[in-house]
């Protein structure tokens, strides 16, 4: 089993953790291939329309999310560890060639667990004090990360194509 290498701390982390009913190679895919992830990494009717993987420790990880009203947000960070089918972590702490970011926000830790035709997930996001953490959570953390995770499985169960 893929465990975290901290204890998290409530004060400043958040954690979903689920048990789904699809394999970890194809939860692994739908992380990590832009034109997967476009599909489903924000709550509908949200959506990703530009979305850039250098899927290695210093790569870049960015996504342009656009609103219903046309709003847009990017979000740009960097790989930190890259473990296929076991764990990804990026943040947003750092800009890719690990630059540092001028607005930080967040670490994430991706832990999966594959067994047969299911994952436990698990879905840690970090924060560097207090304040942040509680955004975070106000911004829907549980429920957004929760409502990508259920858009995620419906995806591969969908029968998308890994590639």
């Amino acid at each position: 089993m893929t465990s975290l290498p901290f204890k998290t701390d409530p004060k400043l982390d958040l954690v979903l953790e689920r048990n789904i009913d699809v394999p970890v190679d194809l939860v692994w895919k739908a992380w990590t291939t832009p034109e997967h992830l476009k599909h489903w990494f924000v709550p509908k009717p949200w959506t990703v329309t530009e979305c850039d993987i250098d899927l290695r420790p210093g790569g870049m990880f960015r996504s342009v999310m656009r609103g219903p009203n046309g709003e847009e947000f990017t979000n740009l960070g960097c790989y930190l560890d890259v473990v296929p089918n076991k764990r990804l972590v990026f943040t947003d702490t750092l800009l890719p060639d690990y630059r540092p970011a001028p607005n930080p926000f967040f670490t994430a830790y991706l832990l999966l667990d594959g067994k047969g035709d299911s994952t436990r997930y698990t879905a840690v996001a970090l924060h560097g004090n207090e304040e942040t953490r509680k955004k975070h959570e106000d911004m829907g953390f549980h429920d957004g990360w929760g409502t990508v995770l259920t858009q995620m499985v419906e995806f591969i169960k969908a029968g998308f194509k890994p590639t």
